[in-house]
């Protein structure tokens, strides 16, 4: 247990020699910043933050997917819709979120709840890189294993520096936001870095060469877990690990059976799964030499970056000028935005770009940066919605279940985009009815307003959780230590 101490204020905090204005500033102020969130909570805490959230998931999650994207087009030359199948396959440990989290929160490792398992995440990583980059011409089912389990090294890495973050939340509540906003603005900055320099480095050392490069992030995370400055416990009771399992499995099911609960759930499942994943199919359309564009990895990259960008630019968006707008009109906006903005696609593919005038390096950049800033917008309310949901005491461990659900969506929105692209016949060569692929996909993106009858229309300030399970029992204590807790995506509505 960590002992509770007085919190400065911001001004306290900063150095007196701060600069106070001019050019100086904006570039020191950052700085500044960081250091004095490491000197209250230890800079092994920021360390960790900026390696997971910054190097791990940013760029080293950049770099992985362009390297991932080009390794199945032309190392293991399979076709759109089994890529697209792939992609799925390696994103299922993100699916078991809340195993990991429950894990690192009640078993302990020779005392530590969050140092072996970043040494083990940095460790099965690193293996899974190496085998990836050393081992030429493998077989599908070996790369698709280590691509596995590089993701789940990166997902279990994710969930304990969650929990970290979240432990340092109660600790030092003043803190909390500027915790959410250095990973927020570590991830950020490393996927913008990342995306930028995926396409120089496959073009250079090719995909085995990026995966080699991948270690390094891991690296970092296995130094997290040596570097982290964590209390020990000692003598704990390992005979209650199965009752602590089965006691947050009881309250979640508890949660789940409220139809004020899984209505939404339901919906975030289906507004995900029916909105197909067709992704592959237009990527090996954009750098296919005769029907497409014939983009270079450099230019993917760039591509790639630019729509990071308009990522940000849609949560900047959803902060200033739609988080207080009830969920259910919120929705229908974006889900329909989502629709529309999915036909640039169609505009791109049918070439009508060319006709306007506007050559395709561009109008590409201005699809892919629309798309993603509508993809954020619809993003940003549903996490909002998964954090009112959340009974208090398993709050953490009940959002990642949510975030579950989501993933799960996602992943049969892949399976299922990949099952079109193999319907319609769309391979590495052949791309004739792709645009038909498009656009049935963007009629099922708009097919989910059918179901915001699922939705509650209250406001995000209300409270969604019955009396019973939005209450928490009086005088009933909760050990630190069996609290399960995960850090939210989102900023904690209620002010704690």
């Amino acid at each position: 247990m960590v002992e509770e101490e007085e919190i400065p204020t911001h001004s306290e905090a900063v150095p007196e020699n701060e600069p106070k204005g001019g050019m100086c500033e904006c570039i020191l102020v950052p700085i500044y910043w960081f250091k004095m969130l490491a000197m209250e909570m230890h800079w092994s805490f920021a360390f960790g933050v900026v390696m997971v959230y910054g190097v791990s998931q940013g760029l080293g999650g950049a770099l992985s997917r362009v390297g991932t994207e080009y390794y199945m087009k032309d190392v293991q030359k399979v076709q759109p819709s089994e890529a697209q199948a792939y992609a799925g396959i390696t994103n299922i440990p993100w699916l078991v979120k809340p195993i990991w989290g429950l894990l690192t929160d009640v078993l302990p490792i020779y005392g530590y709840r969050r140092r072996p398992y970043f040494i083990f995440a940095g460790v099965l990583g690193i293996l899974s890189m190496l085998f990836l980059s050393l081992h030429r011409n493998q077989h599908i089912v070996l790369a698709l294993l280590s691509l596995t389990a590089g993701s789940a090294g990166v997902a279990m890495a994710d969930v304990t520096i969650d929990a970290c973050v979240a432990e340092n939340s109660g600790t030092y509540p003043s803190l909390a936001p500027d915790m959410q906003s250095l990973c927020s603005l570590s991830s950020s900055i490393g996927a913008l870095i990342g995306f930028s320099l995926s396409g120089i480095f496959v073009h250079l050392i090719g995909p085995e060469g990026v995966y080699g490069l991948l270690t390094i992030p891991f690296g970092l995370v296995l130094l997290v877990g040596i570097f982290l400055r964590e209390p020990q416990t000692f003598n704990f009771a390992y005979g209650q690990v199965n009752q602590k399992f089965l006691d947050a499995a009881k309250t979640m099911w508890k949660t789940l059976k409220c139809p004020d609960v899984w209505r939404p759930c339901l919906y975030m499942y289906l507004s995900f799964a029916i909105s197909l994943n067709i992704y592959e199919g237009m990527f090996y359309w954009l750098t296919d030499s005769k029907a497409g564009p014939s983009f270079s990895q450099e230019t993917i990259g760039y591509i790639l970056s630019v729509g990071s960008v308009g990522s940000v630019l849609g949560a900047i968006f959803f902060q200033y000028g739609l988080k207080n707008h009830p969920f259910r009109d919120l929705l229908f906006w974006t889900q329909l935005l989502l629709g529309l903005s999915g036909m640039l696609d169609l505009v791109l593919v049918l070439r009508l770009n060319l006709k306007l005038g506007i050559p395709d390096s561009i109008f590409v950049v201005i699809d892919e940066s629309i798309s993603r800033m509508t993809g954020q917008l619809k993003w940003m309310p549903l996490l909002v919605l998964s954090s009112r949901l959340c009974p208090p005491g398993i709050e953490g461990t009940f959002f990642a279940l949510l975030m579950s659900i989501d993933n799960a969506g996602l992943l049969s929105s892949s399976w299922g985009g990949g099952l079109l692209l193999h319907i319609l016949k769309v391979t590495r060569t052949q791309f004739e009815k792709l645009w038909l692929a498009i656009l049935i996909r963007n009629i099922l993106r708009v097919a989910p307003l059918c179901l915001l009858f699922l939705v509650p229309r209250t406001d995000p300030n209300i409270t969604i959780l019955p009396t019973d399970l939005a209450i928490t029992k009086e005088g009933a204590e909760t050990p630190e230590t069996e609290n399960i807790e995960l850090l939210s995506l989102v900023e904690n509505m209620d002010g704690r």
